[in-house]
């Protein structure tokens, strides 16, 4: 999806980075709204990796969210654990950006 190859070394790198972050979208009943999806993709746009909770009252499958998000929002689907999703989108207007290649790292 993203435009990035996702590697098994990228997906690990970006679950460790992700550890740290707190959930900025939150996902209710309504499930994935068009103003869910939009808020997503201007957060990924602005942070690159996101987190995404998808609250108890959500009836939809939480896999089924994560993969119609990345869909939407043109992202990768980092992981899903339990019902938390993280997803990772370069973004092209951000100044710095998440290390993804041994050149960034340095």
């Amino acid at each position: 999806m993203g435009s990035i190859q996702m590697t098994s070394k990228i997906r690990a790198y970006l679950r460790s980075q992700a550890q740290l972050l707190e959930a900025t979208v939150q996902i209710g009943k309504e499930g994935v709204a068009p103003e869910v999806t939009e808020q997503v993709s201007e957060a990924l746009e602005a942070r690159e990796l996101v987190k995404v909770n998808v609250q108890r009252n959500c009836l939809e499958d939480i896999k089924e969210i994560a993969q119609t998000l990345s869909e939407r929002t043109r992202s990768d689907v980092v992981q899903v654990i339990g019902r938390k999703i993280t997803l990772y989108r370069y973004s092209r207007t951000r100044k710095t950006h998440v290390p993804l290649r041994e050149e960034d790292k340095k």
